[in-house]
Formats: C-alpha cells, structure tokens, sequence
C-alpha cells in the first residue's frame, strides 16, 4: 500500500511538471518556433538561440522569450513594453506600424545587431527583415531597458514605450549575456 503512494505520489508530480512546462511553451506558439526553425536553416544566424515576443499575451505579463532551440526550452522570460501608438482606445486589441512617427511596435523578425551606449544606456540596434518592420533602423527602434519596466509579471500594465521593446534592468542584463556570448546574430521575433 505505501508502495502505491508513493507511485502514485510520484505520477501526479511528474504529471504538474510537464503541464507546468507546456503551459510555459504556450507562450510561444510551435508555430512560430518552427517557422524561425526553418528561417534560420542555412543562414548565417545563431542556430541555437531565438529571442521571441508575444504581444498578444498582457503587457504585464512575460511575453519576452529568450528561447533554446537546440533543447526546445525557455532560458529566459520577462515583461517588455510595446509602443504608446500601438494601444487602441477601450479595447485589449492592439496596433502596429512600420511608420516613423506612429510611435507603435512593429512586427516581424529582427536581426539583434551591435551594442552602444546612449541615453538608454546599453542598447542593441534591429535590423528589420521583414516588410513590416524594415523601417526599425530609420525608427530607431532598439532593445534597452527602462526602469519603468518591472522584474516581475503583474495584472498592471507595463509602461509605454515609443515602439521599442524596453526591459527591465535586470532582464536586459540576462538578455545581453545570451546576446553578448553569440558569435553570431541572434534573430527577435515579434508576432501577435
């Protein structure tokens, strides 16, 4: 009998831990892991690691992945902003643009190029490689941190940015460890 408490102890643990996982991977549809999967082959990107963002998860909320693609697992997750113009009046929904002055976040996949440091401190410029987003350079959309943004998820809303993906501090120095280490660029996918 204890035998079989302990088993069934054992089952129902490993049972929360794969849910648990899975709930994780839901953030990040397969869809999308697969489509960056397939956009990587041959091109001369990192392999291994791909930075997504789910804006159609809350603002509050992690919707910031820094994803392993080797081990299909999560190495990182964190809030981040999305533009001010991209918040639509009484709705949840939300808008984007490729156009300079919309102060909206743009979709699409992003080459993460070269650091500087400027008034956000470290940042790292984007390249956009998709008709939706080419215009991130011009823009001067870039990934930064903004001490507004917190460490941890809530119900309250991030605050806004001017179209750029802003973190915290502190997930911005996690982010730029992954970013920093790779020979390579490391492709930012931001879908809705």
């Amino acid at each position: 009998m204890m035998k079989q408490c302990i088993l069934l102890f054992l089952f129902i643990i490993s049972c929360t831990k794969v849910e648990s996982q899975n709930i994780l991977v839901l953030d990040i549809p397969k869809t999308k892991i697969l489509e960056i999967k397939d956009y990587l082959k041959g091109k001369n990107y990192n392999q291994d690691i791909a930075v997504f963002i789910n804006f159609k998860v809350p603002s509050g909320k992690y919707r910031y992945f820094v994803y392993d693609l080797k081990n299909d697992k999560i190495l990182q997750k964190a809030v981040v902003s999305h533009g001010s113009g991209s918040v639509i009046p009484h709705s949840n929904a939300l808008a984007f643009s490729n156009i300079e002055g919309s102060y909206q976040s743009s979709l699409g996949k992003y080459e993460i190029r070269e650091s500087y440091v400027g008034k956000f401190g470290k940042s790292y410029r984007l390249n956009g490689l998709d008709p939706t987003n080419n215009n991130a350079m011009d823009r001067a959309i870039i990934l930064h941190s903004y001490s507004c943004i917190p460490d941890k998820e809530s119900e309250a809303p991030a605050c806004l940015s001017l179209g750029c993906p802003m973190l915290s501090t502190n997930a911005f120095t996690q982010t730029a460890k992954y970013i920093d280490q790779s020979k390579l660029p490391i492709i930012l996918y931001a879908f809705y």
